[in-house]
């Protein structure tokens, strides 16, 4: 008998020394990303998320993860924060848009793991199509891995619906931004904060989008661009067109249409979710009935440009893996993606966060699969920030053909002259950094109703003689001199 109990005892600790062994084997992934939806993510949610992913994820790869969820408006410096001091943070989300952590700050501070050689023959690399991975490269490696989702760019008219409905509006004959100024009249009446809510975001880059092909993929150099009818780089900042928008801006800021909080940064994400706005904009998508959930409302949206393939609009939304992680860390973003990207369950979870208690799978009889309610709002992400549309179930709003209409769209999208060309600022890295800071004083106010109709023109060419004073010249020259070498090889 006592024979019998010590092989027992052996057996168990046996036992014990595998699961400990196994347990000190498998990768801890610290993940960041960024909440779109709520103003301040709920950590003891965010930790519960977490534990139910990790429980998950158990049997299927060898890989935990810690998650910090960051507020939208704070994400961009907090991160960067982060990626400086390498504490804490392997796996990231970042955009082409996003101000401070972008792709192009990213790759120009040698701050993205390479991970070209990690993915061939992962289950990550093929969830996704060849010419996805080949148009996100920089340099021909493959530093992000994008969300697989609306792939293209392109912009709309974004109305509070149940105001168009109060006042009867003709959403149908809207089609330029002067078309809004009857019914942002309409809304200042009303006594709303923000008749016209540019979101603080540079909106010269969107409205004129089918006029240039902001190449850079950075707002804060939207001073350069291709133009669409002569293939050339211009000075878009010495434009009729950055006239004529400016003008109109600091017009409607003169008639109460566009609040001061906008360039003082004081709106912010969930500024959406409110009805203190009338008129806004909106990222077209196949799927546009998005806007209502998100912002918690009814939203109408109306087309205002055409929608483009480019340099970066498939980096819209993206993940990287830090420069400072190991190679494991590293094989371990790969793993983990490649199950986000591929696993129902898991893309459930991640975006929606717990079933019974954040959201619930419902079907009515007109649908044909199952869909998404929402229940709380402790945690709460949108696909377009979270996983492939391909995985992630679509909302209770959204039609059970999602997928297809985002195939449909992706593949109906006008190709850009300079699609595939990205800018090596190396050879002007100090001209090209202080004309970015001249942005930050001049075109964001320029953009945002900052300056008053009547000074526009004139803090233009104050704008445009500071950056000729910093080289913008210089730097003009050599986008020039890089794109007509890259067309060349794009001719051969």
């Amino acid at each position: 008998m006592k024979r019998i109990l010590g092989w027992a005892l052996a057996l168990l600790m046996l036992l014990s020394c595998i699961s400990l062994s196994c347990a000190e084997e498998r990768t801890v992934l610290y993940v960041t990303r960024a909440c779109f939806n709520l103003r301040n993510p709920v950590p003891s949610q965010v930790k519960k998320v977490e534990n139910a992913i990790n429980a998950y994820i158990a049997d299927k790869i060898n890989v935990e993860i810690r998650l910090t969820e960051i507020g939208s408006n704070q994400y961009g410096q907090k991160v960067w924060d982060l990626v400086r001091q390498g504490k804490e943070i392997n796996l990231l989300w970042t955009a082409s848009w996003e101000d401070v952590i972008g792709t192009n700050q990213l790759v120009a501070n040698h701050a993205v793991y390479d991970l070209t050689d990690l993915l061939p023959g992962t289950p990550l690399h093929s969830a996704m199509a060849a010419d996805l991975w080949e148009e996100t490269r920089y340099n021909g490696r493959n530093y992000f891995v994008p969300v697989d989702k609306d792939n293209v760019e392109g912009y709309d008219f974004m109305f509070r619906k149940e105001l168009a409905d109060a006042h009867g509006w003709n959403l149908d004959a809207v089609h330029s931004l002067k078309d809004l100024e009857p019914l942002l009249a309409d809304a200042k009446a009303d006594g709303l904060r923000y008749p016209f809510l540019t979101q603080n975001t540079s909106m010269f880059y969107r409205w004129y989008i089918d006029r240039f092909d902001f190449f850079t993929g950075d707002v804060r150099t939207n001073f350069f661009g291709v133009d669409r009818e002569t293939d050339e780089v211009v000075n878009t900042v010495a434009t009729p067109e950055y006239l004529e928008f400016c003008q109109l801006m600091g017009r409607w800021a003169d008639l109460g249409y566009i609040s001061e909080d906008e360039v003082n940064r004081v709106t912010t994400d969930t500024t959406t979710q409110t009805k203190n706005w009338g008129i806004s904009w909106w990222t077209d998508v196949p799927v546009n009935s998005e806007a209502s959930a998100r912002y918690g409302q009814p939203i109408a949206v109306r087309k205002a440009t055409e929608r483009y393939a480019h340099s970066n609009s498939a980096l819209g939304s993206c993940y990287c893996v830090t420069a400072g992680s190991t190679k494991e860390q590293a094989r371990a973003a790969v793993e983990f993606l490649g199950l986000l990207y591929r696993d129902r369950a898991l893309a459930d979870m991640y975006t929606y966060g717990l079933e019974g208690e954040d959201f619930e799978y419902t079907q009515t009889e007109e649908q044909a699969i199952r869909h998404v309610t929402l229940k709380s709002m402790k945690y709460n992400h949108s696909t377009w920030e979270s996983a492939s549309v391909m995985s992630v179930t679509p909302l209770d709003n959204e039609p059970d053909n999602k997928v297809n209409l985002y195939l449909d769209f992706n593949g109906s999208a006008i190709d850009s002259p300079a699609v595939g060309f990205r800018f090596d600022r190396t050879p002007v890295e100090e001209q090209f950094t202080a004309c970015q800071a001249l942005f930050e004083q001049y075109g964001f106010r320029l953009e945002n109703g900052g300056v008053p109709e009547a000074e526009v023109a004139g803090c233009i060419a104050e704008y445009q003689n500071a950056l000729d004073a910093a080289g913008y010249q210089d730097v003009l020259a050599e986008f020039q001199r890089q794109y007509d070498e890259w067309k060349k090889t794009r001719e051969d």
